[in-house]
């Protein structure tokens, strides 16, 4: 029987980026990152390509169309190809002032030009461009009504301007992101936005905690009274938000969660990614991605041609480390193994 080959497996190179910085420690090249997950092998398997942020120091955004070029070809030099694509929004809060939400509206156009033209060159088949809100629970939250209603104008002109270039825009569940730090949130943002090229990114570790209700007590769906040991109770819960949220979802990652918020550097807290490996995980990375992979009868639903593993915020001295890589690709073999096909 065929291995199955599809989802691709990827790998994001933003963690390089993500939690480091002055107050922090220093970031990790893109050259760095790509070396690292192009060398990473299970039993003859590789990593099939990168996602990327494309944002500072890894990007210049406004860099020239040889300045593309050059990223298609350092990329395909270690063999990967180019999947879903970071917009770098964060300079203007997407419920923020008319010239603020501009901003937020050009960085997304900019990138979605990028994407277009990877594509265009060969080396991006498939992937999305991600966004948030740029905006923070605690500012959101000062007036919930008005905020949300910006953050869905802003969401729609910028899947207008995506349409354009044929792109796609998913939008990160993170419960540190205002109007989508809770599931109830994001599908009000979703369908408030009412475009068919807007989507849900879900990641395993960051929708966990949608289930336990940090930030929005309010739509909490996992008892007050819960224990991790717990897992039917748990697995009831994820049952319900998968159910939810996998109609809209567009973009995976598979990560680990050990339960608890975290936060380093410039981000906010949210949920903390941990090795694959970690003793204090708290998911079954193989069955757990299973809900988001199948529908609520256990059908594939082929709805993203690659899976991401996301793990930001992993300390230096973790993510310099061979064995981090391959031991994160034997993860996600194992779940292409078990929600994958042929093609």
């Amino acid at each position: 029987m065929m291995e199955n080959n599809y989802p691709k497996l990827h790998n994001a190179t933003w963690p390089g980026i993500v939690g480091k910085g002055p107050d922090s420690e220093p970031p990790i090249s893109l050259d760095a990152m790509l070396e690292m997950t192009a060398a990473a092998e299970v039993d003859g398997v590789k990593f099939d390509g990168v996602d990327l942020g494309l944002f500072d120091p890894h990007y210049d955004l406004d860099t020239s169309d040889d300045g593309v070029k050059r990223l298609a070809d350092k990329v395909a030099k270690y063999n990967l190809e180019i999947g879903s694509l970071v917009a770098p929004i964060w300079g203007g809060p997407a419920m923020g002032s008319v010239d603020e939400r501009k901003q937020f509206v050009e960085m997304v156009r900019k990138s979605c030009e990028i994407g277009q033209k990877l594509r265009a060159m060969g080396i991006r088949p498939h992937g999305i461009v991600r966004i948030d809100s740029a905006s923070s629970v605690g500012n959101w939250a000062a007036d919930p009504v008005r905020n949300s209603k910006l953050i869905a104008d802003t969401f729609r002109e910028a899947c207008d301007v995506a349409a354009d270039y044929g792109e796609k825009l998913a939008a990160e569940g993170e419960i540190c992101w205002g109007g989508m730090h809770s599931w109830t949130a994001m599908l009000d943002t979703l369908e408030a936005v009412d475009r068919p090229n807007i989507g849900f990114q879900a990641d395993m570790s960051h929708t966990t905690l949608y289930l336990l209700g940090y930030n929005a007590p309010e739509a909490r769906i996992l008892p007050e009274d819960f224990q991790w040991g717990d897992r039917e109770t748990f697995l009831a819960g994820l049952k319900k938000l998968t159910h939810a949220l996998r109609p809209w979802t567009i973009d995976f990652h598979v990560a680990q969660n050990d339960g608890t918020v975290h936060g380093t550097g410039s981000h906010d807290k949210t949920g903390r990614h941990c090795q694959a490996t970690d003793p204090n995980g708290k998911l079954d990375i193989t069955h757990d991605a299973g809900y988001w992979l199948r529908d609520d009868s256990g059908v594939l639903t082929k709805a993203f041609k690659h899976i991401c593993w996301d793990g930001c915020m992993f300390a230096n001295d973790v993510m310099t480390q061979q064995k981090t890589w391959n031991d994160i690709l034997a993860a996600m073999i194992k779940v292409r193994q078990a929600h994958g096909w042929v093609e």
